[in-house]
């Protein structure tokens, strides 16, 4: 159950990071909202998760779906480019996440 409520709060760190872009340095009210809400709720599930997760697990796992996510709507939304070393970067840190993970079980 931890586990899930981790990957939710990367899931909701990914969403942030987006409208944080289209929130256009905070001058546009709903992704502004958007980004604060999700932050926060982002942040509470990660503490909540920590209860019974290691920090050093729960943060990396946390982060490395948050920038792996932003990564990916990046290049699928927003037309940021895929060169082989972003990709090559992009698989390490699911790997880093994927060897985090095993190591807590």
């Amino acid at each position: 159950m931890y586990w899930v409520i981790l990957c939710i709060a990367g899931l909701l760190e990914v969403v942030w990071a987006f409208y944080m872009k289209r929130s256009e340095g905070f001058t546009l009210f709903i992704p502004s909202t958007i980004t604060v809400a999700t932050m926060i709720a982002s942040g509470v599930l990660l503490s909540f998760s920590m209860r019974v997760l290691p920090l050093g697990t729960a943060y990396t796992v946390w982060t490395g779906i948050g920038a792996v996510g932003s990564f990916v709507l990046g290049v699928a939304i927003l037309g940021e480019p895929a060169s082989p070393m972003r990709l090559i970067a992009g698989f390490l840190i699911v790997f880093g996440i994927v060897v985090m993970k095993l190591s807590s079980t």
